[in-house]
């Protein structure tokens, strides 16, 4: 399978649905208060860069990643189709967002994702491309529901 990820801006309904689906999915495992994702108005943020992930089957997932300042990004957003789970689609989008933050001479990147059983994916994802578990960073607090990882550039 050939994936193509480009820069996207949010307006094909095709990326509106997944993002929606992403939503759906934090807001079903996770207590309101500690739901962190962005809406499509947060992603549109002049501080945010988001891509999507197209094969010849159509959209297959996204992400994004968030200038906290010059020296650090975060990754927002990472999402896989459900059809599309265990392809590699997540991984292929999060090198292509460290060598985005790499180019941008970023010294660190960060995440946050849940600490429930639906988010261990993720999390393995992510310690399996070198992130470790960290304290909350930039605007976040202590919270039981957060996992919070990073690493060095």
């Amino acid at each position: 399978m050939t994936l193509k990820i480009t820069k996207d801006d949010l307006q094909g309904a095709d990326i509106i649905a997944l993002l929606q689906r992403h939503l759906d999915f934090s807001r079903a495992v996770t207590p309101p208060e500690s739901i962190h994702a962005l809406d499509l108005d947060g992603l549109r943020a002049s501080d945010v860069t988001f891509w999507s992930a197209w094969s010849e089957d159509g959209l297959m997932g996204c992400g994004a990643l968030k200038e906290l300042n010059p020296r650090h990004g975060e990754i927002k957003s990472m999402h896989t189709a459900e059809e599309a789970r265990g392809w590699g689609i997540g991984s292929a989008i999060l090198k292509h967002i460290i060598s985005v933050a790499e180019g941008r001479g970023y010294a660190r990147l960060s995440l946050e994702t849940g600490t429930q059983d639906a988010f261990a994916p993720a999390r393995a994802l992510y310690a399996g491309h070198g992130f470790e578990a960290c304290g909350p960073f930039a605007d976040y607090g202590p919270d039981p529901n957060s996992h919070y990882m990073t690493m060095m550039l």
